[in-house]
């Protein structure tokens, strides 16, 4: 009777270095913004252009976790449109919430 051996081979992929430039550009794009939010929180003085400027160095970081890392770049533009446009929308909401919130808050002082 005769053993078998089993014997696993491994392959080994050679390197992908597009794939691997766009992983660093995407991680230093990211680190600029993560930066440029740092300096503004304490150079910039707090009100309405702060927080705004926030908001959509955010969501210019979503875009990037979203495209990249969540591989939805490579998908369908609809079902990218389908993420996005729902989120626009939802911006929207929050502040026109925070805006009627503020004027009924008004209206009883």
């Amino acid at each position: 009777m005769e053993i078998q051996q089993n014997k696993s081979t491994l392959e080994v992929t050679p390197r992908n270095n597009e794939k691997i430039k766009k992983i660093w550009k995407t991680a230093l794009i990211m680190a600029l913004i993560t930066a440029a939010e740092f300096v503004m929180a304490f150079t910039l003085p707090r009100g309405i252009l702060l927080y705004v400027l926030f908001i959509l160095l955010t969501i210019w970081k979503a875009k990037y976790i979203m495209m990249d890392f969540m591989h939805l770049g490579d998908e369908v533009k609809p079902l990218f449109y389908s993420i996005i446009v729902p989120l626009i929308f939802l911006v929207w909401l929050l502040i026109a919430l925070a805006k009627e919130g503020s004027d009924i808050f008004m209206m009883r002082w």
